[in-house]
């Protein structure tokens, strides 16, 4: 029976996630977790015995609607670590929990079922059916559900508008663009309404244009729809863009979490580092994420008017000649904080004016 989701269960809980790779793997985890603490020395006692531990003692949540953005380079988890959220592969150790059913131990029929009716997924190599129209392809999902014709095509008619491909029903995938395909994939994947998405690098293997077009695409499904996303890439510039947070993975271990902000002001090692090295950090991080609280902290008369979720950028460009802390507000224009327009400077690590 599936559990219900209430507002405060997350979409998403992975605690402890392992998945080695290897012969034996299952009795030499169970045995390397019982020797040691530590999660480096189990994995060292592993590789010891030739195993592979592609993911690490993984712990993050993920809020309904939150998307949630896991990168890495290659060879790091991201991709292995998603197909273990989305039993595609059988974690070797750990609790995962979907809406706050446990889906490890979850039988093969209820795991056909979340896939059917909660669990979307979208890969890099989106496996449309050739022989199927647009049309066909998108309403595939809703056929195997056994969904009446006129019905499934209708639905599969909304979604195909939703993702701009409205007059392309007809087609069939070899007469389509490598974007235009794309969007057939994730068309077919929201069709049965998924409340829990999975990408794991869709944009990847498109031109840089199309990919910004499809990125921009995406976040205006993601506003209407509010399904909860899990989605894997190596591109920096597009987890910044997309996430409302984002996990950065090593060598199978999950090294941080954050939002944009936090990544790129606040990294916690050179690893971190090296990733949003060449980021434009004032496009990015929000007046939110160095801001004071308005409590005890005065400012002066100056009010250039600057918003909570306004970039770095915009804020420094509106108080550059200004010299004493101003105040920060919400959309409604509510008082949320005070800021120093030498705190702005210095997270840009640019000069201020003399």
């Amino acid at each position: 029976m599936s559990a219900v989701s209430s507002s405060d269960t997350p979409a998403i809980s992975c605690q402890h996630v392992w998945q080695v790779f290897g012969n034996n793997a299952d009795s030499a985890l169970k045995e390397a977790l019982s020797q040691h603490e530590s999660p480096d020395d189990v994995s060292a006692t592993l590789r010891a015995q030739g195993l592979v531990p592609a993911v690490q003692d993984a712990n993050f949540e993920v809020k309904e609607g939150e998307l949630f953005v896991i990168m890495g380079l290659s060879g790091s988890g991201k991709s292995t670590l998603i197909r273990c959220i989305s039993h595609l592969l059988h974690a070797t150790s750990g609790e995962i929990r979907i809406e706050g059913e446990d889906i490890v131990s979850a039988s093969k029929a209820r795991l056909i079922e979340l896939r059917r009716k909660t669990l979307g997924m979208v890969f890099q190599h989106f496996g449309l059916f050739p022989h199927m129209t647009v049309l066909d392809n998108v309403a595939y999902p809703l056929r195997v559900q056994g969904v009446k014709r006129k019905a499934r095509q209708a639905k599969a008619r909304d979604v195909i508008e939703l993702v701009g491909l409205q007059g392309r029903e007809d087609h069939y995938p070899r007469e389509l663009s490598g974007g235009q395909r794309q969007r057939v994939g994730i068309a077919r994947s929201l069709v049965a309404d998924c409340r829990v998405w999975f990408l794991d690098e869709p944009f990847s293997a498109l031109d840089p244009l199309i990919r910004r077009q499809l990125q921009d695409e995406f976040l205006d499904i993601q506003a209407k729809l509010k399904t909860t996303i899990v989605f894997i890439t190596h591109d920096i510039n597009e987890a910044l863009k997309l996430a409302d947070r984002i996990a950065i993975m090593r060598d199978g271990k999950i090294v941080q979490i954050g939002t944009p902000a936090d990544i790129v002001l606040n990294p916690v090692d050179d690893y971190v580092r090296e990733f949003s090295k060449d980021v434009a950090k004032g496009r990015h991080a929000k007046v939110a994420s160095v801001m004071q609280s308005p409590e005890n902290h005065v400012y002066g008369a100056d009010d250039p008017g600057l918003r909570r979720d306004m970039t770095l950028d915009a804020a420094l460009a509106r108080c550059m000649d200004l010299y004493e802390p101003v105040p920060v507000r919400d959309a409604d224009g509510t008082l949320v904080g005070v800021i120093n327009p030498a705190d702005l400077a210095a997270a840009l690590q640019v000069e201020p004016t003399e």
